[in-house]
């Protein structure tokens, strides 16, 4: 009896839990589509420099990267903002136009840290009342339900050995 109520509560809270991905998955391509902008433009500002002075971007921050320490370090960060902005950018196009099963399964596109952190920050949890929410429930629940029941029934066989063990010598 205690193993069931144990299963249903583990079912219980992976349909709290894994419910709550459609709506977080949509905050979190918000947050992406947010900052692909916004480096979007200092990407175009580098660009932009680079040009008025007749060199690509690479020879542009090549050649800031020998202007000393300071500069060295900003062509740096530069460079990290270009890959991370490509990074994002195929994030975002890979994501666009997906609903939440097909976010699910492109999971790995929502694995920035700073815009997951920031995502998860400011998600409000809610009862999800549609559809995907309800697929994505009844998931978490069958989920949670089979971890906790397997996880219970190998503890149990590990106990049955143990007391067998005892009796026995």
């Amino acid at each position: 009896m205690i193993v069931r109520v144990l299963a249903l509560v583990g079912g219980l809270t992976g349909a709290a839990g894994l419910s709550q991905f459609p709506e977080y998955s949509q905050q979190y391509m918000q947050r992406l589509g947010g900052a692909v902008d916004e480096l979007g433009r200092s990407v175009q500002r580098l660009e932009s420099d680079a040009r008025r002075v007749g060199l690509t971007p690479a020879e542009y921050l090549a050649a800031l990267s020998g202007e000393g320490d300071l500069a060295a370090k900003q062509a740096g960060n530069l460079r990290a903002d270009l890959a991370r902005y490509d990074r994002l950018r195929a994030d975002l196009r890979a994501l666009e136009g997906a609903g939440p099963f097909m976010r699910a399964k492109l999971a790995t596109h929502l694995g920035d840290r700073q815009i997951a952190t920031r995502a998860f920050d400011a998600y409000k949890p809610a009862m999800p009342l549609t559809f995907e929410g309800a697929v994505f429930a009844g998931t978490g629940f069958l989920a949670g339900w089979a971890v906790l029941g397997f996880v219970l029934a190998a503890l149990r066989g590990v106990g049955r050995g143990v007391v067998g063990t005892v009796r026995r010598g």
